[in-house]
């Protein structure tokens, strides 16, 4: 086994984007797998955007190839998830993994009142309901858009230490993680070091991730068609 190939094995993707992500992912499932095995991956989640239309054919497809499926969902969280006003437009991002078989009975639960009872605009939920449904689960603080992320940016420092503990009571001590990332954006590289701060002052762990949504850099462009796509632009723009 070559050196590289440990030091993949060392990683595991824990925000993955598939083509279940509709129109943001580019990531198909099958070329997924083909691509955690050239690079010796043994485990890999997929956390598609408020959705888990990919989870069976993700789960059947890692567990032919060898691979650990972890099933997992960006979800959407807003203040009142009964709220369709214009201003809840707003909404801040989570990332939930599967822990066991009762956190994905939860999570299937959460993304399905998501649909029935928060859907505006986007599927979404609220911390009461995550709450009442967080045994099992995983979470981290998500990317740019996640709360905590917000919060340290904005200059709220003793409110972003109040909601990591608050979380961490929610889902239990190991079951939440500050989650960083470093894909050369400014707002990373100014929030990156606030988050680890924070977890030092809080010992809630820290977790490295990508915010995967296509596999090879050829696949960028493809990528970037879906957003236009979705938000109406064009290269362009």
């Amino acid at each position: 086994m070559t050196l590289l190939r440990r030091h993949f094995m060392a990683f595991a993707h824990l925000h993955l984007h598939t083509e279940y992500s509709l129109l943001d992912g580019a990531c198909r499932i099958k070329p997924l797998i083909n691509r955690l095995k050239e690079l010796g991956m043994e485990h890999c989640a997929v956390t598609d955007h408020g959705v888990m239309y990919g989870a069976v054919d993700f789960y059947s497809a890692c567990k032919d190839a060898g691979i650990h499926p972890v099933i997992g969902c960006e979800v959407y969280i807003c203040p009142d998830r009964f709220d369709k006003t214009f201003v809840s437009r707003e909404y801040s991002h989570l990332i939930l993994l599967c822990e066991n078989l009762t956190g994905y009975q939860n999570l299937v639960k959460l993304v399905s009142a998501g649909f029935t009872e928060g859907f505006y605009y986007r599927p979404r939920l609220d911390y009461a309901l995550l709450k009442e449904h967080a045994e099992g689960l995983i979470c981290l603080s998500a990317c740019l858009s996640g709360d905590l992320p917000k919060l340290l940016l904005q200059g709220r420092r003793d409110e972003a230490r109040a909601y990591a503990l608050q979380m961490q009571e929610t889902f239990g001590k190991g079951n939440y993680f500050i989650e960083i990332m470093d894909h050369g954006i400014p707002e990373e590289r100014q929030v990156l070091p606030e988050l680890i701060s924070l977890s030092r002052e809080t010992g809630i762990p820290l977790v490295a991730t990508n915010d995967c949504h296509y596999l090879l850099r050829k696949d960028a462009a493809a990528q970037e068609v879906l957003m236009c796509v979705q938000t109406g632009k064009t290269l362009q723009d």
